[in-house]
């Protein structure tokens, strides 16, 4: 049996913005590590820089409608459909969590770890998949989902030493052999003081377990209210919801945590106002709207595949680009991995709730802007490249 790649990107932009995800959540961590002090601590309010994403974010969806629309029409369809931008609140609650919580993670994890971690989603969002859109996972998708979670663990086992074998060439060993002869270069500093194996009773593990079991609660809520409660209201328009309630949700954690005044001082825009923190703004803020679009016409179980995607592609990237070798251990990650992604895409899961695709001979009121027209250019595709 052949991939099903039809069913797994129904038209050419549903794959630009499956690359698209992959690389824009690659960046994310290595721009939030770069940014970071040698002490691997910030020298900007991440709650801020996380608040000015979400108007970023807003700006651009509202700039969007606006093309072929206008601002009155905008604010009238915001009040038609104001029950459901209510009901944004949960996603975007759990998204600012979710996003506060990255550069927490991200300054006590590496990169790699940080990614590898995050992984657990794959199972978890195969549960709530079942709970909320009553879609069963065959035996083969399940198989394919563990498969890919295995892959990803692969990359932390000390392979070798399972044979006891002291000449190990596996990742694992290698970074705590840099780790442990260090020198005063940027890069060492970086990683210093972090968690670098990942798997330990912590805190850290604790709150990386939160951050996972957020981004599984909202993304398939997300996708829930973009293919059912919200299935006829614009994309942007929705998008415009998610992003009010963004902003209103940290807001209130400046506020409760007695920012709000000082994370608007000149000092602090001026920290803020640098390339390597303004580069994270504008990433992340792409990231929230592809997200969108990927959710609204793929599904949260391709979207936990990318994301398992991002781990492999930093490994191969880092080897072509600084010369950073790709040990037995990561090989055989990317490998099981692959297999996993081949075994899923035999009988990927489809759910199109009650966004219609477009044919040939005509088109439906939810696509009169022809979002997913694979025979011709849109504005949209011109916009997402």
């Amino acid at each position: 049996m052949g991939i099903n790649w039809r069913e797994l990107f129904p038209t050419k932009l549903t794959f630009v913005i499956f690359l698209l995800y992959i690389s824009l959540f690659i960046g994310q961590g290595i721009f939030v590590t770069a940014s970071q002090e040698s002490n691997n601590s910030y020298s900007y309010n991440t709650i801020t820089v996380v608040l000015l994403t979400e108007i970023l974010k807003l700006i651009v969806s509202a700039s969007l409608y606006c093309r072929e629309q206008n601002l009155i029409s905008l604010l009238r369809d915001v009040r038609k459909d104001s029950n459901v931008m209510m009901l944004y609140f949960v996603p975007a609650f759990l998204y600012c969590l979710y996003n506060n919580l990255a550069f927490v993670n991200l300054s006590t994890f590496d990169p790699t770890t940080y990614y590898l971690l995050l992984q657990l989603r794959v199972v978890i969002t195969g549960i709530l998949f079942q709970i909320i859109f009553k879609k069963y996972l065959t035996r083969r998708q399940w198989i394919s989902l563990l498969l890919l979670t295995f892959g990803c663990m692969l990359k932390q086992i000390n392979i070798n030493s399972l044979y006891g074998d002291t000449n190990d060439d596996s990742e694992a060993v290698a970074v705590q052999q840099v780790t442990l002869n260090k020198t005063d270069t940027e890069n060492t500093s970086k990683v210093s003081g972090k968690n670098m194996t990942g798997f330990d009773l912590s805190l850290s593990a604790l709150l990386i377990l939160a951050q996972t079991i957020f981004s599984c609660l909202a993304g398939v809520y997300n996708e829930y209210l973009l293919k059912d409660k919200g299935a006829d209201v614009n994309i942007f328009v929705q998008n415009v919801f998610m992003y009010i309630d963004s902003i209103v949700c940290n807001v209130l954690i400046l506020l409760v945590n007695g920012q709000l005044v000082g994370a608007f001082t000149a000092e602090s825009l001026r920290a803020i106002w640098r390339f390597n923190v303004i580069i994270i703004i504008v990433n992340n803020a792409a990231i929230g709207i592809v997200t969108s679009f990927f959710l609204k016409y793929m599904n949260s179980i391709v979207k936990t595949f990318a994301s398992a995607l991002e781990l492999m592609f930093t490994a191969v990237l880092c080897y072509f680009l600084f010369a950073i070798p790709i040990y037995i251990n990561t090989a055989l990650a990317i490998a099981v991995v692959s297999f996993a992604i081949y075994l899923y895409s035999q009988s990927p899961v489809v759910n199109t709730g009650k966004v219609r695709t477009l044919n040939t001979m005509g088109e439906t009121r939810q696509d009169k802007r022809k979002l997913l027209d694979s025979d011709n250019d849109t504005d949209l595709e011109m916009d997402m490249v």
